[in-house]
């Protein structure tokens, strides 16, 4: 099962930061055991909200170079208050250091202006056709499907963005 924990990409500025929203919904599947009578998002989601709209950060800065991109290192973790259904996360990313294939990032999620989560994390980017050449249509594929998903989260004529 893949959880899509960034609902829209709001502001993109490349090589530097992303502002990305999720609005947590009653539907998702995963609240109706966090906690029975007590729904809120898993901290570990909340992580991965961070990671997710940090690596479109990376993806979009490096023009899709990788098909892949994992995250290597979460340090200093906070989580500071609950996110519940219909409220919205704001997460933040922010590049502090990137060399080769490998970015650290801070990542911040409030909700109200209240800080949610933050984290320091390190992604990693690769193809598989790295190790093996036979992978490399595997790569196109998959780069092809993540452009097609980060054009349906970021709308570059709705928002601002450096870039532009």
């Amino acid at each position: 099962m893949r959880f899509s924990l960034v609902d829209k990409v709001i502001a993109l500025e490349a090589g530097r930061s992303i502002t990305a929203i999720k609005t947590l919904s009653f539907s998702e599947e995963y609240l109706v055991d966090h906690f029975p009578g007590f729904p809120v998002m898993p901290g570990v989601l909340m992580l991965e909200s961070l990671v997710q709209a940090s690596a479109w950060l990376m993806r979009y800065t490096d023009n899709f170079r990788y098909s892949t991109i994992l995250l290597k290192d979460a340090r200093a973790i906070r989580f500071n208050t609950f996110v519940e259904p219909g409220q919205t996360l704001a997460i933040t990313a922010t590049i502090q250091k990137w060399q080769d294939a490998k970015c650290v990032l801070k990542g911040v999620g409030k909700v109200d202006g209240a800080s949610a989560v933050n984290a320091r994390l390190t992604l990693q980017g690769f193809n598989q056709s790295d190790t093996n050449q036979e992978l490399t249509a595997s790569d196109r594929r998959t780069i092809a499907k993540m452009r097609e998903l980060f054009d349906q989260l970021w709308s570059p004529t709705k928002f601002r963005t450096s870039d532009s």
